[in-house]
């Protein structure tokens, strides 16, 4: 993974609540095995017409003011529905680094952590000005805040201190369990598997 400390872009405004891991990226597209090749397929059902070919003009992902977009901002419950990893790679490899939300499923949240997408869950209040806001905005995981600095507007958000340093220094659990190799080496030698 790589290390997150800020973003800062323009939003891309979702203001839909409940939305699930299949709108997302729809089950049919789930037969890759790598992360990558998922972002063509964000918001499928949403973003493309009937033909799943033609996209829809009025779909944000089709909008041309959000292009380059890193932060995606959306309603509450966010990610709910089923686990799957998939819907965090689509969201990555379309480019987005941090989702903004009231809320989100809990599953979807701890999946956005390791992969290193940031999810940041702020009062609707924030939320619903953000999704208004047409300047840059910038979430910054050092400070633990998301602001607008052209319109001195800033909020604070809550993150584990596991799950922050997970992003800062772009660790996974594989590489979270490598640093401690040393002391599960010491408790298989101590702790030696008994014989058949």
């Amino acid at each position: 993974m790589r290390p997150f400390e800020a973003i800062e872009s323009v939003i891309t405004p979702l203001p839909r609540i409940n939305v699930d891991t299949d709108q997302i990226v729809p089950k049919q597209f789930l037969r890759l095995v790598q992360r990558s090749g998922f972002g063509r397929h964000l918001f499928h059902g949403w973003r493309y017409g009937e033909d799943g070919v033609t996209p829809v003009a009025s779909f944000p992902l089709n909008d041309a003011r959000y292009a380059g977009s890193r932060i995606l901002v959306t309603g509450e419950n966010f990610g709910c529905g089923s686990s799957r990893e998939h819907a965090v790679w689509a969201l990555m490899d379309h480019g987005f680094g941090a989702v903004i939300a009231p809320s989100f499923a809990d599953i979807f949240a701890s999946n956005c952590i390791k992969s290193g997408l940031l999810p940041v869950a702020l009062p609707g209040a924030a939320v619903e000005r953000l999704v208004r806001t047409a300047a840059p905005v910038r979430v910054d995981l050092v400070a633990r805040r998301v602001s607008v600095p052209s319109e001195s507007a800033s909020w604070d958000f809550e993150i584990g201190d596991h799950a922050r340093r997970m992003l800062l220094e772009g660790l996974d659990e594989i590489a979270l369990t490598l640093e401690r190799e040393d002391r599960i080496a010491e408790y298989e030698r101590e702790h030696p598997a008994p014989a058949p």
